[in-house]
């Protein structure tokens, strides 16, 4: 019995090699995650029947008088010899991961070859090789919350089947003394090799889904790595550079035999092998291209044929084409190529799945936050370009008036309030000015308002004189002033004034709006910048509207400070970047 089991463990070593062999197969790995179809149970089936057959070939046989032969079991064996194998293993493992069905069959294609070697036990063999299969299946069923049967559960289920062996032998041959004998010598080696061989191999594939995972795992980390790095090229207005910086991203990264971006048209950029006759402006011609514009769906091909290249001698030979949607519309798609077929694995099929979408999260994200922009910038300006009928009104009064008294301030007005207009409904077609014709609107409107409130307002403008290449969000220095005015200022009947200042500090250019009011009420002055108070007294609405614009056309520094000063009123402050730290291709004329 001792040199039975020691035989049974050397060639249970030989089986674990041939299983680790088989772990390293991407359909092997397919059937770890459950993937069946019709097709892939009939492989597996006829895979681990295979796997059975070798456990059998690489069995020992057993005489009537106890004898053992040592040779592999390839030709039929005499009527009075026992094979004694590990092809239970095979089966109970086909069960454990196929189910019944690929357990079944593994059973049945190892009981047919058993039962044609012959021998005593060739009856009960071929019969214990199908149950053990079915019965490994269903109890894999009865484990089915467990992605893989641990190995100690594993080594629980090993001891039956040998058990079952053992008694379809007792109850098929009736002989006697010769098969118990026989089931005595082999009966606890088998159990004891069988349970021990399917533990390590449910180990094993412990150890592959781990493997898995780790891959997966890094891939997914590195496709949102690459996509975070991305999102500076998907910002970029031009088809063309969006597309060369994800190429040579890619490429970079990934280390790729190529990469190419292409619309639903045309390629827009390739970086890699292949780049002399893969060309910027080559129409789309590959039918997987087309499948994946239609169907959004990652498209894979391992033949040459199907990348419709015209070259002969193109190193390419596979690709991954990963279609990237944007408001559910493929725009752009990404083709990894590669130079053999071999090399696309999991891990690259996961990368490109993870980047497909997360580029295209990215894509709609920013699309939608551009659309916002827009609609938001648009309503700004269209505000800003209204102009206040009641202002209009008292204004034009106040020209008439000055027609009888003194027609050269009427005439001079008149200017002043030509020119406001003229700003005002320029607005809506800019999104940002010359502080310089931001600082003539300011003029016209104090000079205006100065007239009104002739002898009870005084207005200070103190700018730069160097104000050009510096550009600022239209009107946004006037409803400033006009708040101070209207709000501010608006229970002093004597000595108001209102002092608008420029500097230049550390780089950019500080303006500041004061005046010697009642200031801002305590409640509102945290929150008058960040919200519009609609329906109050306050008029946090102009306020709030031109805080909005500069920190979207300027960013998040040019926001309004407001506060309350020490002596009575209140100072509402700003920063623009001078021009060597201010982009200025945000100008749209």
């Amino acid at each position: 019995m001792e040199n039975l089991t020691i035989i049974l463990f050397e060639r249970l070593g030989l089986l674990l090699v041939i299983a680790f062999v088989m772990t390293r197969t991407p359909g092997f790995k397919a059937l770890l995650y459950h993937e069946y179809s019709v097709k892939m149970s009939l492989v597996h089936a006829v895979v681990f029947g295979i796997f059975g057959m070798a456990s059998t070939v690489t069995g020992i046989v057993i005489t009537e008088e106890a004898e053992m032969i040592h040779r592999f079991v390839i030709l039929p064996v005499a009527d009075n010899q026992l094979i004694v194998s590990l092809s239970l293993v095979a089966i109970v493992i086909a069960g454990l991961l196929g189910g019944p069905t690929v357990g079944l069959g593994a059973g049945i294609i190892a009981g047919v070859h058993l039962m044609l070697l012959g021998g005593v036990g060739s009856l009960a063999n071929g019969l214990v090789n199908p149950l053990t299969g079915l019965l490994a299946g269903m109890t894999a069923r009865f484990f089915s919350n467990e992605r893989v049967i641990s190995p100690f559960k594993a080594l629980f289920i090993g001891v039956f089947p040998p058990i079952l062996q053992m008694q379809l032998l007792l109850i098929i041959y009736t002989d006697g003394v010769a098969i118990i004998k026989i089931v005595d010598q082999i009966g606890l080696p088998l159990v004891l090799s069988n349970s021990i061989a399917i533990a390590i191999f449910t180990a094993m594939i412990g150890i592959v889904m781990r493997e898995q995972e780790n891959e997966a795992a890094l891939a997914s980390k590195q496709a949102l790595m690459i996509a975070e790095e991305a999102l500076p090229y998907l910002k970029k207005d031009s088809h063309l550079e969006v597309a060369n910086g994800l190429a040579d991203l890619l490429y970079d990264r990934l280390k790729l035999a190529a990469v190419s971006v292409t619309n639903k048209h045309e390629v827009l950029a390739h970086k890699g092998l292949g780049d002399k006759h893969h060309q910027v402006g080559d129409s789309i011609k590959a039918p997987l291209i087309r499948k994946a514009i239609k169907s959004g769906e990652i498209q894979v091909t391992y033949v040459k044929s199907d990348l419709k290249c015209h070259h002969e001698n193109c190193p390419l030979e596979a690709a991954i084409i990963i279609p990237i949607t944007e408001a559910d519309d493929v725009t752009i798609l990404i083709t990894f190529y590669f130079r053999k077929a071999q090399h696309i694995s999991v891990v690259e099929m996961m990368m490109a799945q993870g980047l497909g979408q997360f580029i295209s999260n990215q894509l709609t994200v920013l699309t939608t936050e551009k659309l916002k922009a827009h609609i938001r910038d648009a309503e700004l300006r269209n505000l800003q370009a209204q102009i206040n009928p009641h202002f209009l009104f008292n204004t034009l009064q106040l020209i008439a008036g000055l027609f009888r008294e003194s027609p050269n301030d009427a005439r001079h007005l008149t200017l002043q309030l030509a020119s406001y207009m003229r700003f005002n409904l320029r607005l809506v077609s800019k999104s940002l000015v010359e502080l310089e014709k931001e600082c003539e609107h300011v003029e016209a409107y104090t000079s205006i308002i100065q007239e009104r409130f002739k002898g009870r307002l005084q207005i200070e403008f103190i700018k730069l004189d160097a104000l050009s290449n510096i550009y600022i969000p239209p009107s946004t220095i006037q409803p400033l002033i006009e708040n101070a005015v209207q709000h501010g200022l608006k229970n002093v009947t004597d000595q108001a004034r209102v002092k608008i200042k420029m500097e230049k500090e550390d780089g950019v250019i500080v303006v500041s709006i004061r005046d010697n009011g009642c200031g801002f009420p305590k409640h509102i002055l945290p929150i008058v910048s960040h919200k519009p108070l609609v329906g109050t007294k306050s008029s946090g609405t102009g306020i709030y509207n031109v805080n909005q614009r500069l920190v979207h056309l300027i960013g998040e520094t040019a926001r309004l400070h407001i506060r309350n000063l020490n002596g009575g009123g209140s100072e509402v402050k700003f920063q623009i970047p001078i021009p060597n730290q201010f982009v200025e291709k945000k100008v749209m004329e």
